[in-house]
């Protein structure tokens, strides 16, 4: 008879490897080099390897958030893992200093967040999708996490770091010639000398891929269609910004539920549907331009909408409807980019029976501790959420503002959480099996 196999057990098992469960790695990181009681961890990631919108690394883009709003900093701005120790480590502080920017180029932050991956890649099984989550018969305090190719790791605690997901408005589909903007640089090279191309959408992404586009094909045209009467600037004034900080995630916690919806309304020009103002400028002054010289090649379909979309034998067919007149305008192309924004994904989805143990208030979303743990009052492990907050923790729910002080949120309240008796060396499995052996 085979020996049954032998399962590893973890304090925090973390699905997904983006930047939030990326920065708790390092939480853990530095926490067990501390000398504190250890705690084991390993992340799943589906990927094979470490990546954030790779598909939207543009060559000019620049972050939106503050370079000291890293992994690390605002919980321990003496880590070795910030941005500024990513600069030393590849010669060029001196050279980021000089160029007085709080703003790193995205592909720039994206390096430092592949440097600070591989630091901790002993944490981290890539190309292991997570197929469910199931109760260990007998053990209120263990989860089964299995994978979709047959691996199991046991956890008293999971945390969910899955990002958001594209989302598309209803009854479009993907194709060769539509696509979301997050498989931009996936595509683009597939696409040759187009005549027309439209890029749905108001918010930075949008004004991004338009810029891209024009820059890239000089001979198309191309279509910006939204709904807006023009490309909003995005607010990152310094009392605006305070939305961001950590005590604003208390305020918003306690907050009242017609409090909460005001101050979304009132703020969601800091994150959402909103254009750095350099930007802005930018495209207006090519449509000027344009107009100078008679050869319109950039047109801004304002205040309208898409109200439908058709393949056709030799491109795409999309009519435009304006918000204001009714008038429609059928344009065909030869691409058709949604900059649409994204979605959370929804973790309940890999709980099967675990789910309806999950507590939901009357609209019928997630009720969510301070502590970024789910309410399951009839579960003694532990689930986490890193996204997918919005309605509970405020606007940070799912950006880096944050990042660095919800991971040290989230591994204390798993130390406090933690029984002694289950305080088990920090380089062993229950069953004796080393965690890298799984790994």
């Amino acid at each position: 008879m085979p020996e049954p196999q032998e399962v590893p057990v973890y304090d925090l098992v973390g699905v997904g490897f983006g930047p939030s469960n990326l920065a708790l790695a390092i939480a853990v990181t530095e926490h067990n080099a501390g000398g504190g009681e250890a705690v084991t961890a390993h992340f799943l990631e589906r990927q094979p390897r470490f990546g954030w919108h790779r598909g939207m690394l543009l060559d000019n883009a620049t972050m939106q958030v503050s370079f000291l709003k890293d992994l690390v900093t605002m919980r321990n701005p003496a880590s070795e893992f910030s941005f500024l120790s990513y600069l030393h480590s590849q010669g060029r502080l001196v050279d980021f200093i000089n160029h007085k920017n709080l703003f790193p180029l995205r592909i720039e932050f994206h390096d430092y967040l592949e440097w600070s991956a591989a630091k901790v890649d002993d944490l981290v099984s890539y190309d292991r999708e997570v197929a469910g989550i199931t109760p260990v018969p007998g053990e209120e305090a263990l989860f089964d996490v299995r994978t979709t190719d047959g691996q199991v790791l046991r956890a008293r605690n999971v945390v969910f770091g899955t990002g958001l997901r594209p989302n598309l408005p209803e009854g479009v589909t993907v194709s060769d010639r539509i696509w979301h903007n997050h498989q931009l640089l996936h595509r683009i090279d597939k696409v040759s000398d187009p005549e027309r191309c439209i890029v749905v959408g108001a918010g930075q992404s949008a004004a991004e891929v338009t810029a891209f586009l024009h820059d890239k094909f000089p001979r198309a045209e191309v279509c910006s269609v939204f709904a807006r009467y023009g490309y909003s600037p995005s607010d990152d004034s310094s009392f605006a910004n305070r939305i961001f900080d950590p005590e604003a995630v208390d305020a918003f916690y306690t907050a009242p539920e017609d409090v909460k919806r005001r101050l979304m309304d009132y703020h969601g020009n800091t994150n959402y549907s909103a254009v750095d103002l350099d930007l802005i400028d930018d495209l207006y002054r090519r449509v000027y331009r344009e107009k100078v010289q008679g050869v319109q090649r950039l047109r801004i379909f304002n205040a309208c909408r898409a109200i439908d979309v058709t393949e056709t034998e030799s491109g795409v067919r999309m009519a435009i409807e304006s918000l204001t007149t009714g008038e429609k305008t059928v344009l065909d192309a030869d691409l058709v980019v949604y900059s649409t924004g994204y979605r959370p994904a929804d973790p309940t989805s890999l709980l099967g029976e675990l789910a309806a143990k999950c507590r939901r208030d009357e609209q019928g979303r997630l009720r969510i501790e301070r502590d970024y743990r789910l309410v399951t009052p009839d579960v003694k492990a532990g689930l986490y959420l890193q996204g997918g907050t919005e309605h509970s923790h405020g606007i940070t729910s799912s950006l880096l503002s944050n990042t660095a002080v919800r991971v040290g949120e989230i591994l204390r309240s798993i130390l406090d959480r933690r029984e002694p008796s289950l305080d088990w060396p920090a380089e062993y499995a229950v069953s004796g099996v080393k965690a890298e052996e799984w790994a």
